[in-house]
């Protein structure tokens, strides 16, 4: 999705800069990666969340290598080499091979049955699943997870959220917030087993169950691993390039080995952060872009990043620091009739974390205030009820 992003942004500055070639690990063109939650649901096709077609690349003078990655970069000849072993040569090379997800080491990982959710292949795996088998197991209560866990059920399975943690999606919501969201999906009939630390997946020719380390077992014809994802960096690292967790690039998301290499997406470091949610990717491609195109001076100096969750139904939207410290205070709202919670962390009269459950529409601009670092002080009684009783209604105009 960044590199395809990045090259949209090229074209829209000067689309006559330069010849471009795309090679691409999976038989597809791009699509909106973000949105395989809802196909595996039932709620769109994977036509619906293509976004160029072959004619796009035709008609931009774009050639499109599909299901050939790029495996070796020869830095000296600036040429790279792919899997089927075509060779082409570069002026400047944009590297987007984004991140592969974690499996947990434990014995039976490698079982029939036994999927990631990261790709359009790994969703036609849980769907055929679906359509074969009935009880699923989800590792991982994070938000990847929560949206496997949402589509599988939806096509008809048993499914249970295996949690290492005590709450789910601990990394974007307090306790409260996360019991919340617990119980709206218990009651669309998802389990829940937390505190649960996977010691070994069972089965001989195909996955029957999982074992835990206090002994507990839960059968499962079908396992989807969705506990993180880690950058791919193979073919940054084999040709030379500095990784540290990933790619390290500058503030103009030039790598820091060789300025004819650029890289963007997950698979990149940034002043020693990794992101993996959409915004902070577009944000590098539109930098990326202009770089490429030698318009302007921008630079990428890092993003503030909030999280929603896409199951229908469930509004939740978290951004910043929420859990606070010593030195934060806190503004809490609870409405256990409708659902709704809010909370508001704040440090030095400047909003620096937020959690919304429920109800979510003044999400946006309590993460414009924290991004621009706005003093409340003024609207700070109001401010849990939302941007309409902080904005002064407009007046009257024109003359007397």
């Amino acid at each position: 999705m960044a590199g395809m992003r990045t090259v949209e942004e090229l074209l829209k500055l000067d689309d006559q800069a330069y010849d471009i070639t795309v090679f691409g690990a999976e038989p597809h063109g791009n699509y909106n990666r973000i949105m395989l939650s809802p196909v595996l649901a039932g709620e769109k096709t994977v036509d619906d969340i293509m976004l160029n077609t072959p004619q796009w690349y035709a008609d931009h003078g774009i050639t499109l290598y599909a299901g050939d990655p790029v495996v070796a970069i020869d830095r000296r000849a600036r040429r790279v080499r792919a899997a089927s072993g075509r060779e082409v040569g570069y002026d400047r090379l944009l590297l987007a091979t984004g991140s592969k997800p974690f499996v947990i080491p434990v014995p039976g990982a490698d079982l029939p049955g036994v999927i990631a959710f990261r790709d359009i292949g790994d969703v036609d795996a849980m769907l055929a699943a679906a359509r074969n088998h009935r009880n699923a197991v989800v590792i991982g209560g994070g938000l990847l997870g929560l949206e496997a866990a949402n589509g599988l059920m939806r096509q008809g399975m048993n499914v249970t959220v295996v949690h290492v943690m005590d709450s789910l999606m601990e990394r974007q919501l307090d306790k409260p917030a996360a019991i919340l969201l617990q119980q709206a999906l218990e009651a669309r009939g998802i389990g829940f087993m937390l505190n649960a630390n996977t010691e070994a997946i069972l089965g001989s020719d195909r996955v029957t169950g999982l074992r835990f380390k206090d002994g507990r077992e839960m059968a499962a014809d079908l396992v989807v691993m969705a506990v993180g994802i880690r950058p791919n960096v193979d073919l940054a690292r084999s040709a030379g390039l500095h990784c540290e967790r990933a790619i390290v690039v500058d503030d103009t998301l030039q790598s820091l080995s060789d300025p004819r290499i650029y890289a963007v997406g997950e698979c990149v470091q940034h002043r020693k952060t990794v992101y993996g949610l959409v915004a902070p990717l577009w944000e590098q491609a539109r930098v990326c872009a202009s770089h490429l195109a030698g318009v302007g001076h921008n630079r990428y100096s890092g993003s503030v990043t909030s999280t929603q969750l896409k199951v229908t139904g469930i509004h939740l939207f978290s951004a910043g620091d929420f859990i606070g410290g010593a030195d934060t205070e806190e503004l809490v709202f609870r409405d256990p009739r409708r659902g709704a919670y809010k909370r508001l962390v704040l440090r030095d009269q400047r909003i620096v974390g937020v959690v919304l459950y429920g109800d979510v529409q003044d999400g946006p601009w309590y993460f414009e205030l924290m991004q621009n670092q706005t003093n409340i002080e003024s609207l700070r009684d109001r401010l849990l009820f939302g941007r309409a009783f902080c904005t002064p209604p407009a007046g009257p105009t024109g003359g007397p």
